[in-house]
């Protein structure tokens, strides 16, 4: 299993590396459809208000780092619930295939739209692989319901100590015995 994640993590990443480093290069191409979301993020994040290049030029530096994380197995789960969020407001802006109204331009959003929603669920797996290794909410609960007794560790401290305590009245009454 771990020969697949080693191939299929860079075949993941790849167009997200790609896309990232284009749109990295050129937002203005991207800038224009992003207007909307531009807006609406503007409106909580004061600092990426304004400019909508600005905002495309911040996720895309965001999606190439995390599909560069993922591709080089660096914190994989992490980079890949990254690319998800990058990517679902993406897909919801560039690829809206109901607000066309040309069939062949809306068959062609709609392919791209599905691509991204089969890329999203490549990624929600990958989030949640632990390669194998229970997840920390396994081990925590599994923890709970291995725990000792109070009872189960304080009886053979009793006797440890009891045995030392009769250990050491027999070292005392050996030496006091022996003067």
């Amino acid at each position: 299993m771990a020969v697949l994640r080693k191939l299929a993590r860079p075949l993941l990443a790849a167009p997200f590396v790609t896309a990232g480093l284009r749109t990295l290069r050129h937002p203005e191409d991207v800038a224009e459809v992003v207007q909307p979301l531009a807006r609406a993020v503007g409106a909580r994040v004061p600092a990426l208000a304004g400019d909508p290049r600005q905002l495309v030029r911040v996720t895309s530096a965001v999606q190439a780092a995390a599909a560069l994380m993922l591709a080089t197995g660096r914190a994989p789960r992490l980079a890949a619930l990254t690319l998800a969020a990058t990517l679902v407001p993406t897909s919801l802006t560039a690829h809206a295939f109901w607000t066309v109204e040309d069939p062949e331009e809306r068959a062609h959003r709609r392919a791209r739209f599905l691509t991204d929603l089969s890329a999203l669920g490549g990624l929600l797996i990958t989030a949640a692989d632990t390669h194998g290794k229970p997840s920390l909410a396994y081990r925590s609960r599994h923890a709970l319901d291995h725990r000792h007794p109070v009872e189960a560790v304080r009886r053979p401290a009793q006797a440890a100590a009891a045995s030392t305590v009769q250990g050491a009245r027999a070292v005392a009454a050996s030496l006091t015995g022996s003067r």
